[in-house]
């Protein structure tokens, strides 16, 4: 299946940021679409993807379950090599799309292909079940890592991340009161939801900025 780009951000933009999505949602969701526009807003090229299962379900209209994220490793790298980025790379995504780029990070950051990992609302275990922990690998990761989560991710809040081995290469950034997209009650942070997808985008443009070098 052809692979369709969703691109943010001025196209000069250093490093890019190659983004794909969670589970059940697309690259076109409300959430990803936001925090896109966040990203793009504070001067990064965001580009989006989508596995073939989620494309098809744009003509096909059937929602079949998601693969497993180690079956989707090869069709994120076919993404890498259709969109041949200019300069540096960063690749991650929104929930599962992620986890299946911190899967292939460190061979590509090895190799040279890629400056960085970016994880939005990672998800370190299923709902409801926190003894099924997917960190293994986040332990001696060596590319450089942002992991983005909201304090009340219910994949994985801020008192269960705390208590999990990661690697000095990944840096954690709170998101106050976020949920797994990332969103945060005014009610609570006193902020609204436009303050905190500015912050969000000025702290990732600053994490990319100094990782690219």
């Amino acid at each position: 299946m052809a692979i369709t780009f969703l691109t943010d951000g001025p196209d000069a933009a250093t490093p890019t940021i190659l983004l794909a999505h969670g589970a059940g949602a697309p690259m076109d969701s409300a959430s990803m679409s936001a925090n896109a526009r966040a990203l793009a807003d504070a001067g990064l090229r965001i580009v989006r993807f989508e596995f073939d299962y989620m494309a098809a379900r744009r003509t096909s209209g059937v929602r079949k379950p998601p693969p497993r994220a180690d079956t989707l490793m090869g069709e994120y790298r076919a993404a890498i090599d259709a969109l041949s980025a200019p300069g540096r790379l960063v690749i991650g995504g929104k929930s599962m799309g992620g986890r299946v780029a911190s899967m292939i990070a460190d061979e590509l950051h090895a190799s040279g292909r890629i400056v960085g990992l970016l994880c939005l609302g990672y998800p370190f275990h299923p709902v409801g079940k926190p003894d099924q922990l997917r960190t293994a690998h986040l332990a001696d990761m060596k590319t450089p890592t942002l992991i983005v989560q909201g304090t009340r991710d219910p994949f994985g809040a801020r008192d269960e991340v705390a208590t999990y081995t990661l690697s000095p290469g990944i840096e954690v950034l709170w998101v106050e009161d976020g949920d797994h997209d990332l969103r945060s009650r005014a009610s609570v942070t006193g902020r609204s939801a436009a303050d905190q997808l500015r912050m969000l985008g000025d702290e990732v443009a600053s994490w990319a900025a100094r990782i690219a070098g």
